[in-house]
């Protein structure tokens, strides 16, 4: 179910989908950095993993981040780069919230 989420937010295996969920994400990532969209964002992540359907497999499940995981990986290596959490709006967060079929976790 988290591939399906993924899909249906934008990030498919032939490119972002125009008008989604996901090319609003690219749009206001790459705003926010003044230039383009940073390869370890949010939308180069989600992106990679819906054109490979790899989300559920790397972790990122429809209920939880999987322990042991690349996903559990990634969300221990953000929170000790934040003190100690996952900030809102964050790779680790956003893959999780749209997998699960939210929005992200938008600022």
């Amino acid at each position: 179910m988290s591939d399906h989420n993924v899909h249906n937010a934008g990030f498919t295996s032939a490119g972002i989908t125009g008008d989604s969920l996901a090319s609003k994400m690219m749009s206001q990532e790459a705003r926010a950095m003044g230039r383009g969209v940073p390869s370890r964002g949010p939308t180069s992540t989600l992106q990679e993993m819906g054109a490979r359907d790899s989300t559920h497999s790397s972790g990122f499940t429809s209920s939880r981040i999987s322990s042991g995981s690349k996903a559990s990986q990634m969300m221990s290596q953000e929170a000790r780069s934040h003190g100690g959490e996952t900030p809102r709006g964050d790779t680790t967060s956003t893959v999780q919230s749209i997998s699960m079929g939210g929005k992200g976790g938008r600022r």
